[in-house]
């Protein structure tokens, strides 16, 4: 809640806190840009991050276990590339027709179309390959070498198209949780919601995975379906975020790792909620450092994420050494 309410008084413009009650009261400002810049940016923002903070957590927690791999996330399996890849075709095949700053209504839904597409073709294979591949091993080599492929593409394209197609993906790369805005909002909301609170719904299949597949399925859990039904919300938790606010990195692979340091427990009944406030709190405060340096320009998400992310996980690595506890 603190983290919400900063989100909300906090910026790179400097608004009057008593301002921003009175605009948050639905009372008229001295100033009507500063109602546009609360009520238009920082509130969608705020909310927006904190959805996708929980939405990529949730992912995140259940890939890991599901692989029994601590390094397991949704940017292994090339969800994240694949919705990159929607977007290259979008604003690279087109040359550049949907420059970053210029951008009209149709090409901001085509690179969202492209976005959300890509993100859940590759999830798609995904499932495909678990229908085929019986270990879980070889479905995250299969994931890894999609996510390789699809890289590769869309370096392709880059290469391929112009300068200013080339820069519009590379804005877009960046990510942004901007990129919602307060029109879109009730939808975004509401599907991420509805994706997040299915995650909850898996406590118990998780909790029996822990303990090997054998064990799970001798309780009556059928791992097969399990898996498809945790790859489905994984692909389409990360093609929600990925397609409205870009790829984002570190967060489902790093937060569930601060909630286990948080609880010291595995029990899902109580890691995967907390690993959903603490993806909500993480998120918070990098879009909050996004956008703290003043009127000169924001920070790219990109540059904050793994700055948090990428020391949990050497963490992890340097403390585990190849075993998952």
């Amino acid at each position: 809640m603190l983290l919400f309410a900063a989100n909300i008084f906090f910026g790179s413009v400097d608004i009057p806190i008593s301002e921003i009650i009175d605009i948050l009261a639905g009372n008229d400002p001295q100033r009507e840009s500063w109602r546009m810049i609360i009520l238009n940016s920082r509130l969608p923002q705020a909310v927006v991050a904190m959805l996708c903070g929980m939405a990529l957590s949730a992912a995140g927690v259940m890939l890991q276990t599901l692989f029994n791999n601590p390094l397991a996330g949704p940017e292994v399996f090339g969800i994240n590339s694949g919705a990159g890849l929607g977007v290259a075709v979008v604003m690279l095949l087109l040359q550049g027709s949907f420059v970053a700053g210029s951008m009209n209504i149709a090409g901001y839904f085509a690179i969202l179309a492209g976005a959300f597409i890509g993100a859940l073709a590759i999830t798609g294979i995904i499932l495909l390959f678990s229908l085929m591949l019986r270990g879980n091993i070889f479905l995250l080599i299969a994931g890894m070498a999609l996510s390789y492929l699809t890289s590769s593409l869309i370096a392709l394209l880059n290469y391929f198209s112009t300068a200013e197609g080339v820069h519009s993906y590379l804005i877009w790369g960046m990510g942004n949780f901007g990129g919602v805005s307060l029109q879109q909002l009730p939808l975004f909301a509401t599907i991420s919601m509805i994706a997040i609170l299915c995650t909850l719904l898996m406590m118990k299949p998780l909790n029996a995975l822990l303990l090997g597949e054998i064990y799970a399925e001798n309780l009556g859990i059928n791992t097969g379906r399990i898996r498809w039904i945790i790859l489905l919300l994984t692909g389409l938790l990360t093609a929600i975020v990925t397609s409205f606010c870009g790829p984002i990195s570190f967060i489902g692979l790093a937060v569930p790792h601060i909630a286990r340091l948080l609880l010291k427990s595995n029990n899902h009944r109580l890691l995967l909620p907390s690993t959903l406030l603490t993806g909500g709190c993480v998120t918070l405060l990098c879009n909050m450092l996004c956008h703290l340096p003043g009127e000169s320009g924001l920070i790219p998400l990109s540059a904050i994420t793994p700055l948090i992310g990428a020391p949990i996980i050497i963490y992890v690595v340097l403390k585990s050494r190849g075993q998952f506890s």
